[in-house]
């Protein structure tokens, strides 16, 4: 028996095609045109907010899940506002209205030139 030849050994595979891979974007600042836009975020939550609780009144049982449904609609709607490089913190609060007063606070971190806020009051 005689050795095969090396080309005759070696088998070359067909060319793989490859995934096309994707820049590596380290985009740390959204665009200016991507810039969260506190009024459109406001008219948004207020719509999100009026169409949950139009129709309901206080029920301390039921104030919990409603804060849970309001917070995940309001977190789907400005989702769909294209606001895709913003880490959203969506807090709901819901009381009953008897003349007390209520502070609620809360700490982050800041960046003035790219963060924002939007906050609605709802009341009934």
């Amino acid at each position: 028996m005689t050795p095969a030849p090396m080309a005759e050994a070696l088998e070359v595979p067909e060319a793989v095609e490859l995934a096309p891979v994707a820049d590596n974007s380290y985009i740390i600042r959204p665009n200016f045109k991507d810039k969260f836009k506190p009024a459109v975020v406001k008219d948004a939550i207020q719509e999100v907010v009026s169409e949950h609780l139009k129709d309901k009144n206080y029920d301390p049982e039921q104030a919990p899940a409603w804060c849970k449904t309001i917070t995940e609609a309001v977190k789907e709607r400005v989702k769909q506002l294209g606001m895709d490089r913003y880490k959203l913190a969506i807090n709901v609060v819901i009381g009953e209205q008897r003349g007390q007063g209520i502070k609620v606070g809360c700490r982050c971190f800041w960046d003035s030139d790219t963060d924002n806020y939007a906050q609605h009051l709802y009341l009934n």
